[in-house]
């Protein structure tokens, strides 16, 4: 049992008491609690949630990927209303509200979660410019992390990844994927990454929390099968790039020590550090590396949960970061991500697809 699925079920009375509380809010509003529907209702959800974690680890199914899709969305929702009955209870504590008013209230949610359905689902290409010091020539190089492929998202996302990236291959010298490939949800086969080797330019992937639930092993067979370059503490160089691959290990991979990584850097070289998670950048610049890619956070995906990543990681939470050390001008880029995690659902941030223009500084 991955460490996902003894998430999930172990979050599941959580899961069946916010329920509760849901309907029977919304039951009171109709001035009727139906003890025996709102059981019912309960009961019904919580099967829903995890049915699908008993059968989608071994084999996914459409039904499973169905039952995880609908659970994912009416996550989201649950979550939106908790935080509207917070606030709803907290103003009628000193305000009285109408009835009507709060019913029109509630129904800004699904309006919401439309919006947020169809925008998890949109990938946009955006364009980053870094003026670097010590490259020969131009490079773009496409940053993406977070696609999760799983349960909610399946092949669909690696398809729709492969046609972007097909279409951007021409005009860009590689990939690089910081992490969570799967998202621990399904199996991960060796033919599910397959539609990637349709892209003609190399692709670099290192393993992030989430490719570890289904099991590391089975997303490198993946990778492999793709033609994808695999570094899990280990390098590469492309012309003037060196790129090391730092793992985010569960203790299934060593380690390498501050000596090791030190020993990588190259002084005539760009050195790229490719991070699942936006931390220790400080160090690893101190290391040496000019450029740290990074992904995990999403941006916090969805409102209100962005304002609460903003703060768990110090601000470093999306986009680019820039900080001068000894006349080298080094970046921090933290992409909010292509898929989305269990909740298929975003408001405030974009499924992305980011373009890093390397460029020459002019002095």
């Amino acid at each position: 049992m991955s460490f996902r699925t003894k998430r999930v079920i172990l979050s599941s009375p959580i899961y069946a008491i916010t329920n509760t509380i849901i309907f029977y809010y919304i039951f009171s509003l109709f001035g009727n609690i139906n003890y025996i529907i709102l059981s019912l209702i309960v009961i019904l959800l919580w099967i829903i949630r995890v049915t699908p974690m008993f059968f989608e680890e071994k084999e996914s199914t459409r039904l499973g990927r169905s039952l995880s899709t609908f659970d994912g969305v009416w996550t989201w929702f649950m979550i939106m209303v908790i935080i509207y009955i917070a606030i709803i209870s907290l103003i009628n504590y000193f305000i009285p509200i109408p009835r009507m008013y709060i019913l029109l209230i509630l129904l800004t949610i699904p309006i919401i979660g439309v919006y947020a359905y169809i925008n998890a689902h949109r990938i946009k290409i955006k364009e980053r410019t870094l003026e670097i010091n010590n490259i020969s020539r131009e490079y773009n190089i496409i940053h993406l992390s977070d696609v999760h492929f799983g349960s909610v998202r399946h092949k669909d996302i690696i398809e729709d990844l492969t046609d972007k990236l097909v279409e951007l291959s021409d005009s860009c010298d590689l990939v690089i994927i910081s992490g969570d490939l799967a998202d621990g949800s399904c199996a991960v086969k060796e033919d599910d990454l397959i539609e990637l080797k349709k892209v003609d330019i190399p692709i670099i992937f290192t393993s992030g929390n989430h490719d570890y639930y289904p099991g590391v092993g089975t997303v490198h067979k993946a990778c492999e099968k793709a033609g994808i370059i695999i570094l899990e503490n280990s390098g590469m160089e492309y012309e003037d790039l060196n790129i090391y691959g730092l793992s985010y290990s569960f203790d299934d991979i060593p380690m390498p020590s501050e000596k090791e990584l030190q020993e990588f850097i190259k002084s005539d070289k760009l050195n790229i550090v490719n991070y699942h998670i936006p931390n220790g950048w400080d160090k690893l610049l101190e290391i040496g590396f000019n450029i740290q890619l990074s992904g995990h956070t999403h941006g916090g995906q969805f409102y209100p949960v962005i304002w609460f990543g903003n703060l768990v990681y110090e601000g470093h939470n999306q986009g680019l970061f820039k900080k001068e050390v000894n006349q080298t001008m080094n970046y921090l880029h933290v992409t909010t991500g292509l898929g989305s995690m269990d909740m298929p659902m975003r408001w405030g941030t974009n499924s992305e697809i980011v373009v890093l223009k390397l460029r020459k500084l002019n002095n």
